[in-house]
Parts: structure tokens; sequence; C-alpha cells
């Protein structure tokens, strides 16, 4: 192994760009070296930072900090291409890892590591504060669960949640060293958790869980996927706008007060997933306007004609 360095400011710029691109590069075969991956690291966290649009230093700290390759097992690693599908990574050396690349970690079934810039931005939108609890529902290898960790600080707590047996053990392996993380194997839409500042969800539901509302504490934040049927496994990520959101909830009072923030093709959520809620969100979509959702209501009260979804029991409305 060649001992190479990028101690000058021109070798790192250059060594960034190549990251950039999509076409590895043969000088990427040798392998880092820690101090090396360090600058990487923090290239790799500038760089999704930057295609979110995201402001908040300590976003960019927290994926600085956290190595990507301590959650996603030995490489060569599958990364995610779209129509290519899975495309393994030319060598087992991380640095292939810190681009801003969706990663296989049940690549036979689809299960992934989001992609960084997108988690980036959801954070930096539910805005975690130090002391705060989060819950991550969907916690996979628990990558994500750490960089949750960072954001909250020792003062804080994260609750990780994972409804695969598999990946629950692998999260729980994963994060050992992050003593304030607790991982818990269950149904995210389900099982039990104490009182949250964020409600941290990574998987595609057709309605929120009651739990996710009922443990929000007042001024806390929902990250809430919403998905069709069609809102992860279609081909056409052209219209992905029309088959999946984000929308961030915030608990003011009794008030729910919703905002859609992106959109998103995403794994489905196990245990809340409805066929009226689906066909109703599958209609929803089809007919636009869900930028201009204001409320979530928790009722059958509110007339259809005020709801950009409406399925028994809830709604996302306009007021």
């Amino acid at each position: 192994m060649t001992n190479r360095t990028f101690c000058s400011e021109e070798n790192r710029v250059a060594f960034i760009g190549v990251l950039r691109q999509r076409n590895y590069s043969l000088e990427l075969v040798l392998l880092m070296t820690p101090d090396e991956l360090k600058i990487v690291r923090r290239a790799y966290a500038k760089q999704i930072t930057e295609a979110g649009r995201i402001v908040d230093e300590r976003v960019e700290t927290a994926f600085a900090e956290v190595p990507r390759e301590d959650f996603l097992g030995p490489g060569p690693w599958p990364i995610f291409r779209m129509r290519k599908a899975y495309v393994p990574t030319p060598t087992a050396d991380p640095v292939y890892l810190y681009t801003n690349d969706i990663v296989g970690i049940v690549p036979e079934r689809h299960i992934n590591n989001g992609q960084p810039s997108l988690h980036a931005f959801l954070l930096s939108q539910a805005a975690p504060r130090p002391g705060e609890h989060i819950v991550h529902v969907g916690a996979g290898a628990g990558y994500y669960s750490a960089i949750m960790a960072k954001l909250v600080a020792a003062s804080g707590k994260v609750t990780a949640i994972e409804f695969e047996p598999e990946l629950a053990a692998r999260a729980k392996a994963n994060l050992t060293s992050y003593r304030t993380v607790s991982v818990v194997q269950g149904d995210g839409s389900s099982v039990a958790f104490n009182s949250a500042d964020v409600i941290y969800v990574n998987a595609g539901a057709t309605r929120p869980a009651d739990i996710w509302l009922d443990r929000l504490n007042d001024g806390g934040r929902l990250v809430l996927p919403l998905t069709t049927d069609l809102g992860f496994i279609s081909s056409n990520w052209g219209n992905m706008h029309l088959r999946g959101a984000v929308f961030l909830v915030t608990r003011r009072g009794e008030e729910l007060h919703a905002q859609w923030i992106s959109p998103v093709a995403i794994f489905p959520c196990e245990g809340m997933r409805d066929d009226e809620s689906e066909k109703a969100l599958a209609a929803a979509f089809e007919n636009g306007e869900h930028k201009r959702v204001k409320r979530l209501y928790r009722n059958d009260e509110v007339p259809a004609e005020r709801c950009w979804v409406r399925a028994p029991g809830w709604c996302l409305a306009y007021a």
C-alpha cells in the first residue's frame, strides 16, 4: 500500500473533486489512512449539507464525526444506482462510502442506508437540540441513530427502534459505544417509548401512528414520510413527488401543525399501512396541493374541501 497524504489544501480540493465524480477513479483504489479518512469525511459532510442547502453547522459536524463504514458491514458495498440496481464498490476501501449515495444494507430486499443529503436535510428541519429525546423509527443498522446522538449530545438520548430482528441486532452491536442510544426491536408503530421531542420516522406510512402523536411533547417535531403503494417500488423516479412526501408535524399545545418539506421514495413502514389511507393518499398526490398543508387533525369532522388528504380518523388540512 502506498503511503499517501493530502496535507496541502490544493491536494485536498483535488481529492474532493475526485469524490464527486460518478465514475470512480483508479487513484481511489489505494486504502485511505485513518487521518486521510477524517479529511474525506469532512469533505463528504460539506458536500451533503451543501446539496441540501443546510446552514446548521451542527448537522455538518455530526456527519463529519460518525464513520459510515462502522455501520455497513465489510466491503465491497452495494451502491444503489436506480435502473442499474446495485453496483459494488471497486474495493473495500471506506472512501467509497463518502459520496451522496444510497448503500444497501439488505440489498436483496431493497433495505438501504438512505441518501445522506436527504437525512441531513430532514434532521436540519427537525432541529434536534442538546438534551432532547429522539425516537428513531426504522433505525436500520444504526448510522443515522449515531448522527442523532451527536446532535442531542451527552445530555440527550436516542431510542432507536427497528422491526427486523437481524438489523436490530446489528444496530445494537454497532451502537455499543454510543451510550445515549438504546436499541429496541419491534414494530415502531406500536412499541412503547417515553415521550419524545423528535420522532423521526424512517419508513413510508400511509397515516401517522397514534403513539407517534400521543407521545410527542409540546413543541415536539414528527418527521413523517407518507407514501403510496408505488412510493418505493416504481422505477419512474421522475414523478417521485406524486408517490411520497415528508411532512413535518409540530405539536403546539393541543394543535398539530404540519408542513410539506420534501418528496420521498422510501421503504414501507411495517404496521402503518392501510388500504383506505393509501387510496386517499394516491388521489391526493394526483391532485397536487400538498405544499398548502398547514394542519393535521385526528377526527372525521373537517370538511373534505379543507383537506388535502382525508381518511377515517385523520386528515391533513389547508387550515
